[in-house]
């Protein structure tokens, strides 16, 4: 099983990608990954919790339907469906949410090049970074860089049970998973691998992944958790303000990577300072506006988007402090859209970065793609298609 991504040659020339929000799948026909197919599928609020323990999919019956639904409406001809996967048995690059793996940046003096004796130093080396059982977890990792001073590699892990529920899905809807893509990693297989270092936030409902990149070596990878249920604290007391502080990446267990990742920012901008303020500031009371009562300006809405914003705003010191050079512009993908992620930033004061789209127009064949699936929920396929 795939973790990470690889050479195209074995790759199907489907993927679809598992969301809170739901089910996107879409086609291409080769290593440019230009889409020649999308198709999009609903679930059931609640109908898939991510996390990294067992109970992902919470609605399976449901669930299958949406991905069956978003499947057969990219994957062709019934005949060049069922041709295509008596030719291999990896029918489908299936894309899962970050919240539900643990991707870690490792640093290694020496790491031997065969596969078969270099993965079971990175497990080793996972044991007490991860916040679940290693042995038992689905473990692959990727070379970033190799040199006199060190071997540094990316590191992706999922508890095997969880695994099973989202390529159960798969199955029962009548398709093969076959490599495994988180999606924020997907995601990034999508870009150009330019010299120029790009700033990447890929937002949805629940949590939000900030990752940087340059000429095809991963420097960041960080996802933050908002997924605490604060739409029914709201409905509950509409009138106490909300406190909420952003989980660290397994803060505890992994001091030593996260270290690796943290911030140092301009002007005296320590990283320690920012995660004390990150964990014990209150934030502020929002008050509901007159006359938007029931809209989606709330105090929920408002503390996400400080949350988004101080995840975006950690990552840009970090990459100013680590490339000597500010972020020109946030490359946007998931569900919230760079529009709305642009809003909330700006809202939140973090002003200075340019938000767009990381799919592009010219990405998809004309007519590929309606108002009805915006391009950022096809980010993390299109990078499945293309690696």
């Amino acid at each position: 099983m795939e973790f990470l991504p690889t050479t195209l040659g074995t790759r199907p020339r489907l993927a679809v990608e598992v969301r809170a929000e739901g089910v996107v799948a879409a086609r291409a026909e080769d290593a440019t990954a230009l889409l020649t197919a999308v198709a999009r599928a609903g679930v059931a609020e609640g109908s898939v919790v991510p996390g990294l323990k067992a109970g992902n999919i919470v609605d399976r019956a449901g669930v299958a339907a949406a991905v069956r639904s978003a499947l057969d409406g990219v994957a062709g001809r019934g005949a060049e469906r069922a041709a295509g996967r008596s030719g291999s048995s990896r029918d489908v690059t299936l894309v899962v949410p970050d919240a539900a793996v643990r991707v870690l940046l490792l640093e290694f003096e020496q790491l031997p090049s065969k596969m078969a004796e270099a993965l079971p130093l990175v497990r080793f080396r996972l044991k007490k970074l991860l916040p679940f059982d290693a042995e038992d977890a689905v473990v692959s990792y990727q070379v970033m860089s190799s040199a006199k001073s060190g071997v540094k590699v990316v590191a992706v892990a999922m508890p095997r049970e969880v695994l099973e529920e989202y390529e159960g899905v798969v199955t029962a809807a009548g398709y093969l998973p076959g490599a495994v893509l988180p999606s924020t990693l997907a995601t990034l297989a999508g870009l150009d691998e330019v010299e120029a270092p790009a700033l990447v936030v890929n937002a949805g409902l629940g949590g939000v992944t900030t990752a940087i990149v340059r000429a095809g070596v991963l420097l960041l990878h960080r996802s933050v958790d908002m997924s605490g249920d604060m739409t029914a604290d709201i409905g509950l007391a509409p009138q106490v303000p909300v406190v909420s502080a952003i989980p660290l990446v397994d803060r505890e267990s992994s001091a030593q990577e996260w270290a690796q990742q943290e911030a140092l920012g301009p002007g005296g901008y320590d990283r320690m300072d920012a995660e004390a303020a990150m964990q014990t500031g209150v934030l502020e009371q929002a008050q509901i506006r007159e006359g938007v009562a029931g809209s989606m300006v709330s105090v929920a809405s408002v503390e996400v988007a400080r949350e988004l914003a101080q995840a975006v705003s950690v990552a840009a010191a970090y990459f100013e402090d680590t490339l000597l050079v500010a972020p020109d512009n946030v490359m946007s993908a998931g569900t919230l859209g760079a529009d709305t992620l642009a809003a909330m930033l700006e809202e939140s004061g973090l002003e200075g970065l340019r938000v767009r789209e990381l799919v592009e127009a010219g990405m998809m064949e004309a007519g590929a793609v309606t108002a009805t699936i915006p391009r950022g929920w096809l980010a993390g396929v299109r990078g499945a298609l293309k690696s």
